[in-house]
């Protein structure tokens, strides 16, 4: 079974003196996911969670809707391998990974996306949620980060809400990270409409598009956002704080969220 994390030799160098040692590094490895028999897409991760890595993907890239679509699933993480097995049985087009994002007029003022031809509707749900619990949720995010303790080289992501949090994932990729979440969702039947994702790293446009999907209405990062994810996440109804570090935030989009 892979781990997380391998160990390494390195030398360090400080000032003069040179020495040899080992250190341990983040895990990155491919994984083919295939579906329904047809080789999908290698994607390169951290091999941990590969059931809730495949869902997520699935479900963000709209291949499949929630759980109940999945009849099969098998994975050889030895040889980095996920099959998935679904119905009703989707095409596949040979451009799906591009991942092409448009938009159209919508009914009244809103705007409707469309990532590889699935709508995205805004997020409606969303209750208010104080400022001192983004930062406890932030913190105990981060408090979770083994991987990035002991690498430095790992990104987090993690579902909370005004309980605590409800899952945490590493991955060596943002968005990985943030399909582990997803699948872990639709693993475990829970619709996080009045959740919090909590992030390590940027949060990008197609990590907005991510949120949208499951109906995430606040995304909080201890980075920064892109102008590209700022628009989309004004036009999809969510709220997007950055640097969330300590006791100060900065809240770009839907500021009446946070209380």
């Amino acid at each position: 079974m892979l781990s997380a994390k391998t160990t390494v030799s390195v030398v360090t160098i400080t000032g003069k003196e040179r020495a040899r040692k080992e250190d341990v590094v983040v895990r990155e490895a491919p994984v083919t996911i295939h579906l329904n028999d047809a080789e999908l897409v290698t994607l390169l991760c951290t091999p941990t969670h590969l059931h809730e890595l495949s869902l997520g993907f699935l479900f963000a890239e709209g291949l499949i809707t929630s759980a109940a679509d999945v009849t099969g699933y098998a994975a050889s993480k030895a040889d980095g391998l996920v099959w998935v097995e679904a119905c009703p049985r989707r095409e596949v087009k040979n451009s799906f990974l591009k991942r092409r994002i448009s938009s159209c007029c919508g009914r009244g003022s809103a705007s409707f996306y469309f990532v590889n031809d699935r709508e995205i509707k805004p997020v409606s749900s969303g209750r208010p949620i104080p400022a001192r619990t983004v930062m406890a949720l932030r913190g105990e995010a981060e408090s979770r980060g083994s991987l990035f303790a002991a690498t430095g080289g790992a990104h987090g992501a993690a579902l909370g809400d005004q309980h605590g949090l409800q899952c945490f994932f590493e991955d060596v990729g943002r968005h990985n990270a943030v399909d582990k979440v997803a699948g872990w969702c639709l693993l475990q039947g829970v619709h996080p409409h009045d959740g919090v994702l909590l992030l390590s790293g940027r949060v990008s446009a197609e990590i907005v598009v991510k949120t949208a999907r499951l109906g995430i209405p606040v995304i909080v990062s201890r980075s920064a956002p892109t102008d590209l994810a700022l628009r989309l996440a004004e036009e999809l109804n969510i709220t997007v704080v950055g640097f969330a570090r300590g006791s100060r935030m900065n809240v770009y989009t839907g500021a009446e969220r946070i209380t």
